[in-house]
């Protein structure tokens, strides 16, 4: 079976840091997206990681502050959130796919699977 399940969210203060974590089930050779969608606005792309970990692209609004990495032989996509601001605010999902031409630059060919999303809310 073919699954995501994302974990590490929670309440943090503006400047403060989180690492969320993907682990996928039954998922090998897939690229990994993480999104997020704050309350009445759309879903957006965070970042993006091939499954060699030699591609890797962000969002204009976290680049410098998040950092995506990932272990294979755990299963498992790290999404690093440094310097975090109130706008960080979201429920935050990874995703699974295939990407055009192996490059996260060129984005997503398509997503396969989605986890169930885990909160993240920066607050004083």
């Amino acid at each position: 079976q073919k699954q995501l399940v994302e974990s590490g969210g929670g309440l943090v203060q503006p400047g403060g840091s989180l690492r969320l974590s993907c682990v996928a089930s039954g998922l090998d050779y897939y690229a990994i997206g993480w999104f997020r969608q704050a309350p009445g606005k759309e879903r957006e792309g965070v970042s993006c990681i091939s499954y060699s970990g030699n591609s890797t692209n962000y969002a204009d609004s976290v680049k410098g502050r998040f950092t995506i990495s990932r272990d294979n032989a755990k299963k498992t996509v790290y999404l690093q959130m440094d310097s975090l601001k109130l706008e960080d605010t979201s429920v935050y999902y990874c995703a699974a796919g295939l990407l055009r031409k192996g490059s996260c630059l060129r984005g997503f060919r398509y997503l396969e699977v989605w986890g169930q999303g885990t909160l993240v809310t920066v607050s004083s």
